[in-house]
């Protein structure tokens, strides 16, 4: 007698052969048949599912339409040159412009009128990536400020360090420093590994003297 059939008192059912005690007959073409019925089954299950989310989205959904001479901002994206450490800040740059639409091409892009600085983009851009602008000159960000790629992404560089400090663990202490980075206010300044900043960007250690007077005129 076999260890299973001692334990739960019944033959071991095998994923090819489900028989009861006494049968020897394998269950062949009914269990790929029934394989198949369950996959026909599951795809029309998945198709109603995917029907009824799309109509949920079509609910909320509305196209961006704009007309010649209105004014929209262009959205880029940031690449951080570092992990970070907590939370980093919402009000990092997401938009610049605003620029001019000179035409319509197609159903989803559009052309505008961008400035020489970013002549290596071109200039037809898709809808999603293009905010109406309200008149409203906070909101404005000036292009050269920002340099941009062919990809419409631009590199956080950090500018001073502001502060250091120790972390002691167990066996090791970690040095930190908190770094003002380009592009960002003083309150979203991060806390990063004094260690790794040194191999990634020396320059920040060269002249303490230098550090302080422009984290000095930062703040101000």
């Amino acid at each position: 007698m076999a260890p299973y059939e001692t334990l739960h008192g019944r033959r071991c059912r095998s994923p090819i052969g489900w028989f009861e005690a006494g049968e020897t007959n394998l269950l062949g073409s009914n269990l790929v048949q029934e394989a198949m019925d369950m996959v026909q089954l599951i795809r029309q299950r998945l198709l109603t599912t995917q029907s009824r989310q799309k109509s949920y989205a079509d609910k909320r959904r509305r196209d961006l339409v704009f007309t010649i001479g209105d004014k929209v901002f262009l959205r880029v994206s940031p690449m951080k040159g570092v992990m970070r450490f907590g939370k980093r800040g919402k009000l990092s740059p997401r938009f610049i412009g605003p620029y001019e639409i000179l035409d319509r091409v197609g159903v989803v892009a559009y052309r505008l009128a961008l400035l020489l600085e970013l002549s290596f983009i071109h200039p037809v851009i898709h809808v999603s990536m293009l905010r109406k602008c309200i008149s409203d000159s906070s909101q404005v960000l000036e292009a050269p400020t920002i340099p941009l790629d062919e990809k419409l992404s631009y590199e956080e560089e950090p500018i001073a360090m502001a502060d250091r400090q120790v972390k002691k663990l167990r066996s090791k202490e970690i040095e930190f420093i908190k770094v003002l980075w380009q592009n960002h206010t003083v309150e979203e300044a991060t806390w990063e590994i004094e260690d790794a900043m040194r191999v990634k960007y020396p320059h920040l250690f060269q002249s303490t003297e230098t550090t302080a007077d422009t984290c000095e005129d930062f703040v101000n």
